[in-house]
């Protein structure tokens, strides 16, 4: 599995403290995310399946370009501690989106 990190370019030298409501912003779609993708899920034999799998990939897509934008505003040190703090929660919607494709492919 491919890791989710953020970009190795350095646009400023902001903190995560600098960047509070961007976080919880991410953090609330995460979690619209997460029950996108379930809605999809939950869907999968239904005429509705292709629709819900469509919404649920564009709101991860929404999720990960925010995170990588965000990592962009910080410098390197505050970079790590956000990938710490949120890596995990991309990966798990990487993944979990993946799970959704394998029940379209099924």
């Amino acid at each position: 599995m491919q890791h989710c990190q953020c970009g190795s370019r350095q646009y400023s030298n902001g903190t995560i403290d600098e960047h509070q409501e961007e976080i919880e912003t991410l953090n609330n779609q995460f979690v619209e995310a997460r029950d996108e993708i379930e809605y999809a899920t939950e869907d999968a034999e239904t005429t509705y399946f292709n629709e819900s799998a469509t919404e649920a990939k564009e709101v991860v897509g929404k999720v990960l370009e925010g995170y990588q934008q965000l990592c962009a505003k910080l410098s390197e040190a505050e970079r790590g501690k956000l990938q710490r703090s949120m890596g995990l929660k991309m990966e798990q919607l990487k993944a979990e989106l993946e799970q959704l494709d394998h029940l379209h492919a099924d």
